[in-house]
């Protein structure tokens, strides 16, 4: 580290590295609109000292983050338009600032200009005249004093913060991360197929399906701020039991996007839309592979029209149909049509549901997501009461749907056993911090697996892992299966 006590000697240096960088022919640094007009002496702050940084001439990597740009603890940043730090005069140089610091608002070790707008996770932030900072009070999706409240009270799970997550409000998150509609009573109230277990049948304490079909179980896509979990889940469990009844020769990722945009009848695409609707398309029309009509990710916007349908059929006879357009990926010429049978609905029994997926395939499943549910990162989920002693707004719920792929069960330190469902989710700002030490297991209720679509990042993998035969998040009470329609044709490859 280095001091000078004049100022005489600063301009000189100045003026020779000024020098040098036109022979060299440096440009000046790309600075923010705002930093041309006034340059960076908005606010004070601890930045060269806190980092012990200071460097002679031009030193472009002698530079800290400063309030959404750079500034810099190197010679060359006083110039006419200044870039450097705040602190740089009187730390590196040891004289007081060309111009005196405007009156800022401290927050979180840092002085920010008076009258900047700044944004703190979701909610925006502004330096007042009289000093003060001042932040809207919105609920966020990730929730810091949530996060150590489930971590400290000892639920069986871990929470911690889902970078896709951040910046974005708990409303946001229940609007645009989910997107399944409740069915009506008349849906609902369909008759249930009850699935018998004979005289001594015993089912396995785990099961997962990929085990038992390998390369016929997909991983979900990731349905990104598209709401539409109907249109995801339906594919999903539609490609593993096409997939599976077809004996593996056929072994597609069936197109979310080819439903989202193509499936009009009271559905909503990326607004939300109905499980009855989706299965009813997929007899009827039919979808294609996700690599002939991938999915068209979309940013938070709820104006923005839904993408037009591209992809039509026609039927060929005995009900099965045939494509009338190209792929709209040019990348891919296979447009086959996938169909199922009607969808049936599963008893609520957990034994039935397990039978049912250990001899069939992958399950689709109906569940209530809570405000906590966001924060997953590995466990045997559950909902906790933590938000109960807070303002109404912080408790949220939508429906969602996912798959539910096996189960499994844990043992606990007091001997008792914590049954589960497996199931992969469908659905990015800062890193994501390391995960805290597993919390402890409290007893309760057996669990599942499931599958999720918020991408690989989230939970267990992409994975999460719910209470088992307790109807957790009334995951157990609406269940939906399929069969692939398959014929004599679809045996040979494609």
């Amino acid at each position: 580290m280095w001091r000078c006590p004049q100022g005489l000697l600063l301009l000189l240096l100045l003026a020779a590295e000024l020098a040098l960088g036109v022979r060299r022919g440096r440009g000046r640094r790309e600075l923010a609109p705002a930093l041309h007009l006034r340059g960076i002496r908005d606010a004070g702050g601890r930045y060269c000292q806190e980092q012990d940084l200071c460097c002679r001439g031009r030193a472009d990597h002698c530079a800290l983050p400063y309030l959404g740009t750079t500034c810099y603890c190197d010679l060359f940043c006083n110039r006419t338009i200044s870039d450097c730090c705040p602190d740089f005069w009187d730390f590196c140089l040891g004289v007081p600032p060309p111009f005196p610091p405007s009156q800022g608002c401290m927050h979180e070790g840092r002085i920010y200009p008076v009258l900047g707008t700044y944004w703190d996770n979701c909610n925006r932030c502004t330096c007042h005249e009289n000093g003060q900072w001042a932040c809207d009070q919105e609920p966020c999706l990730v929730d810091q004093d949530m996060i150590n409240a489930i971590n400290q009270g000892n639920y069986g799970w871990r929470a911690g913060n889902h970078s896709a997550f951040w910046g974005m409000t708990l409303d946001e998150g229940i609007r645009y991360r989910l997107g399944t509609i409740r069915p009506s009573s008349s849906v609902t109230s369909m008759n249930e197929i009850h699935t018998v277990l004979v005289p001594g049948e015993v089912l396995p304490t785990a099961f997962e399906a990929s085990e038992k079909w390998p390369n016929l179980i997909h991983e979900p896509l990731d349905q990104g701020n598209c709401a539409g979990s109907w249109a995801f889940s339906t594919a999903a469990v539609a490609s593993d039991r096409v997939s599976i009844h077809s004996l593996g020769h056929m072994t597609p990722v069936l197109s979310p996007q080819n439903l989202l945009s193509c499936d009009k009848h009271n559905q909503q695409g990326c607004r939300g839309g109905h499980l009855d609707g989706a299965w009813w398309f997929l007899r009827r029309r039919g979808v294609v592979s996700d690599r002939c009509y991938p999915f068209s990710s979309q940013e938070k916007n709820e104006a923005g029209p839904a993408p037009r349908c591209m992809m039509h059929s026609r039927a060929t006879g005995r009900g099965k149909r045939q494509a009338t357009a190209h792929c709209p990926s040019h990348q891919v010429h296979a447009n086959d049509i996938y169909q199922v049978t009607p969808a049936y609905r599963l008893g609520s029994s957990e034994k039935e549901i397990m039978k049912e997926l250990i001899e069939n395939g992958p399950v689709q499943a109906l569940m209530e997501v809570h405000e906590d549910f966001f924060l997953y990162q590995g466990g045997i989920y559950r909902h906790t009461p933590v938000s109960l002693q807070r303002p109404e707004q912080y408790r949220r719920h939508g429906t969602h749907s996912v798959k539910i792929t096996g189960w499994g069960e844990e043992s606990l330190p007091d001997g008792r056993t914590l049954k589960y469902w497996v199931s992969p989710c469908t659905a990015s700002l800062q890193p994501l911090p390391p995960p805290p030490a597993p919390a402890p297991a409290h007893a309760s209720p057996p669990s599942q697996t499931a599958a999720n679509s918020w991408g690989p990042a989230w939970g267990e993998r992409g994975h999460f892992r719910i209470v088992r035969g307790a109807n957790e998040c009334d995951i157990e009470s609406f269940v939906l299966a399929v069969w692939g329609r398959v014929g004599m044709e679809d045996m040979g490859h494609r």
